[in-house]
Formats: C-alpha cells, structure tokens, sequence
C-alpha cells in the first residue's frame, strides 16, 4: 500500500465523513482512476514519434500504454482510419496513487511559473481534467534524450457525486489548487 492511499484511509476519509456528513461508508468519494493521454498530430508525417511517445509515457506511469487509433479519415489532415495518432493508460489502485503522488509533490512543482492548477476544470461530476504542455515535467523523462516536447492531458476520475465532493477529495489529496 502506498503513502497516499494509507493517508486517503486515515486522514482523508475521516474529513470527509465529517465535512459531508455520509451515512454510509460507500457515500465517501474516492478515487477510481487516472487515464494519461498523448494526442499526438505529427504521427501522420513521422510513425517514430509514437514508439518514443510509448517509451516516453511507459517511464513516467510504469505501465505500458495502448496505442490510440484515428476512428475515422480526416481528409484535410490527411489523416486514413486506423492510423495511430496518441497513446493513453489508465492506473488503477497503487499505482494510482503513487502517480498522483508523483504528480502533486515532484511534477507539478516543477512547472515554471506556477501558481497551481484551476480549482475551475471538474466536469460536473467530481471528475477533474488536467492539461500539461511539457511532459518533461516528470523526473523519469531524460531532457538529453528526447527528441521534442509532448503535452498530456491527465483525467483523474473519483466516485464523487459533486464538483464540490471532488474538489474537497482531490484538495485533502494534496491537489495544488489556485486560490
């Protein structure tokens, strides 16, 4: 068991209960996944870009990703079905948490300029959508060695019935929300 995950048992939990008044144990929002996504545009001209964008996302999750494919041709982007166009993982339980971990207290931080994320990009139901322009962020990816700078869309997705149940959740989880 992670620190984060023993901390969401011990601390979090509690906070919660008392915050949101639960009956039930069930009620409390936790989280469910974390999908990390690469939509990567230039793998029409260079099929390279996805292996090293695979090698690039298995270091910083620790978990081999799929390769996502076009759905459908796009003919002013040149773009046949079936072409790969991004990557995408999903973490679940412990490595879950020991990403979010990573996120919040190594990658976030490092950002130049930065004052935390908006507290504003929950969808309605407790979920939060996180958008990075440099995946180099991430202590695992070596700056010498790549080739050029990706971006990542990261979807933290809880059992939260709210957008406040979310935040309050994601907040005690040690999230760096903007005031």
């Amino acid at each position: 068991m992670s620190q984060l995950q023993t901390y969401y048992e011990e601390q979090v939990v509690p906070k919660l209960k008392e915050k949101f008044n639960y009956a039930n144990v069930h009620q409390i929002p936790k989280l469910e996944k974390i999908v990390l996504n690469m939509g990567l545009g230039q793998a029409i001209q260079n099929i390279k870009i996805i292996d090293a964008a695979v090698e690039e996302l298995m270091s910083i999750a620790g978990q081999r990703p799929v390769v996502t494919r076009a759905k459908k041709s796009i003919a002013a982007f040149k773009l046949r079905t079936g072409m790969p166009i991004g990557v995408m993982v999903t973490l679940r339980r412990k490595r879950m948490f020991d990403f979010l971990s990573k996120l919040v207290n190594v990658a976030l931080p490092r950002v130049r300029d930065f004052r935390g994320v908006s507290p504003k990009a929950f969808d309605g139901a407790g979920n939060y959508s996180l958008g990075i322009k440099e995946h180099i962020i991430f202590p695992e990816i070596d700056y010498d060695k790549i080739e050029d700078i990706k971006g990542m869309n990261i979807s933290i997705v809880t059992t939260a019935k709210s957008d406040d149940e979310g935040r309050e959740l994601l907040g005690l989880l040690g999230m760096p929300f903007r005031k």
